[in-house]
């Protein structure tokens, strides 16, 4: 016994919504390698034609599950794939699923959700809020539920500067809402103008539609063993399945990459104002043990709430991340940079405005209008308009600040044992920032990117090239001005 959160999921059944996420990949790949689940029910919608079994398929051929493949192949045996949406009634389940899910499954990791902070309100009701509601109710249905772990987000209070660890009350009726959404026109409230009436001061969809997900569980979730885990901007993996893992753009990730490529030339944002990123692996360790600690509770216990963040214990500021940021793309170096990083955060927003156009605009249309006259397919101005729209629903996470109450989360780490604090740990103040960006900046080059290793060296030989350029482009720039400033004043 000494590792009792190995010993507590041994021959388990559990059933994970949002596996082909982000979040949902790392947990589905750590339970299988570190755990002796019995079985792993994933909850997949077919898609555009590709049937649920071609999905898990595919899923499980990627190499997030190499290391499995590797230690432990015959785990991927365990994964079994249920047909289903978490948009529609009973998540869409045939009845034959739902009872095998309902007298079998023991925990419920509820990943499943749409993280676009600018979706439609209607669709961020539907996937954030309904399919809570859908949640709840299978989960009534387990004869042998021992935990439903749900994963919100830190962000769902940001009205408020200190975000406890618990529950707050909901910014509407979660049931109201979802009414509303089944008779009302879709395209009326998704207008910009009625969707910011109904979020009110929450400054997107996502945050709005967590905070009412959250009150749906607390009001209709008494007597289930749940618990809430709130992670704040979830980043590349720090060690497992591997250093660096990521497979989207979304957060800093699209920051990093932009600027390592040299197309990002400014941001909004305040320089002194926490970064709160957590890596995804320390995220999924901290699920994976609330889920042992909402087993052990009391029936009818008061929800507990897990907040994952890192700026209370080791913060890291945006300006920082500008700093040790440059310095990881300039010695990872990736392929195809089209100009050496960096430009620099502006805290005025006009100036931000203004040095896009100078840096990004003005330069995309000028490329572009290159490839057009060479008879090549121009592709800057698109990669630029998509940066702009990223950039601009990150800017009240990049211009405010939030502090958070983590007592629960400490206290569940200080009560693992030595061999759990090895195998699923989330300490998060032995992330070192720079190090660490180090490692992410590689991670994006290897899993995003995917480049070649051995074209790193010509990679950093070339950045030495357009280190010139810039600074040759820069003086010719200054000359230029002086020119013209002599030629009129004198």
């Amino acid at each position: 016994m000494e590792s009792p959160v190995t010993e507590f999921y041994r021959d388990k059944t559990v059933f994970i919504t949002g596996a082909t996420g982000f979040m949902g990949k790392v947990l589905v790949e750590k339970l299988l390698r570190s755990t002796s689940v019995a079985r792993i029910y994933l909850l997949i919608r077919p898609k555009k034609g590709v049937p649920t079994q071609q999905r898990l398929a595919v899923l499980l051929g990627t190499k997030i599950f190499d290391r499995v493949r590797k230690e432990k192949e015959e785990a991927l045996s365990r994964v079994v794939a249920v047909s289903g949406d978490i948009t529609e009634d009973r998540l869409g389940l045939c009845e034959e699923e739902e009872n095998v899910l309902a007298e079998t499954v023991n925990i419920v990791f509820h990943c499943a959700a749409t993280v676009r902070f600018d979706e439609d309100l209607t669709k961020s009701i539907g996937m954030n809020v309904s399919g809570v509601l859908a949640i709840v109710a299978l989960a009534k249905k387990m004869a042998r539920l021992e935990a439903l772990v749900d994963v919100s987000t830190a962000y769902c209070n940001c009205d408020i500067p200190h975000i406890e660890e618990r529950v707050y009350p909901a910014p509407g009726d979660p049931h109201g809402m979802i009414d509303l959404c089944t008779w009302m026109d879709p395209s009326l409230l998704d207008a910009p103008e009625i969707t910011k009436k109904m979020i009110r001061n929450r400054p997107n969809t996502y945050t709005f539609t967590k905070a009412l997900a959250e009150s749906l569980l607390s009001t209709e979730a008494t007597e289930l063993p749940v618990a809430i885990m709130r992670p704040s901007i979830v980043s590349a993996s720090l060690n497992e399945p591997y250093p660096g893992w990521v497979d989207n753009f979304n957060g800093p990730s699209g920051i990093i990459a932009a600027a390592g490529k040299g197309i990002m030339r400014t941001l909004h944002c305040k320089r002194d104002c926490i970064a709160d990123m957590v890596p995804v692996d320390i995220c999924i360790n901290l699920l994976v043990c609330v889920a042992w600690q909402t087993a052990k509770q009391a029936k009818g216990a008061p929800i507990k709430v897990y907040n994952c963040t890192s700026g209370g214990v080791n913060p890291i500021t945006w300006g920082q991340v500008e700093v040790w940021g440059l310095d990881a793309v300039i010695d990872v170096a990736y392929e195809g940079a089209l100009w050496y990083p960096g430009g620099c955060y502006q805290e005025n927003w006009r100036m931000n405005r203004l040095f896009q156009m100078a840096f990004h605009y003005g330069p995309a249309q000028i490329v572009d209008l290159g490839c057009r006259l060479v008879g090549q397919k121009p592709f800057l101005v698109k990669v630029s308009d998509m940066m702009q729209k990223s950039t601009k629903a990150l800017e009240p996470f990049t211009t405010g600040s939030w502090t958070w109450t983590s007592s629960n989360t400490k206290a569940l780490g200080e009560s693992l044992t030595e061999e759990d604090r090895e195998k699923f740990g989330f300490d998060i103040e032995a992330v070192h920032w720079p190090s660490y960006l180090k490692v992410y900046a590689q991670g994006i080059r290897d899993f995003l990117f995917k480049e070649d290793p051995s074209t790193q060296a010509a990679c950093r030989r070339k950045l030495i090239f357009l280190w010139i350029l810039d600074w040759f482009v820069k003086g010719g720039f200054v000359l230029l001005l002086l020119w013209t400033f002599l030629k009129c004043f004198l």
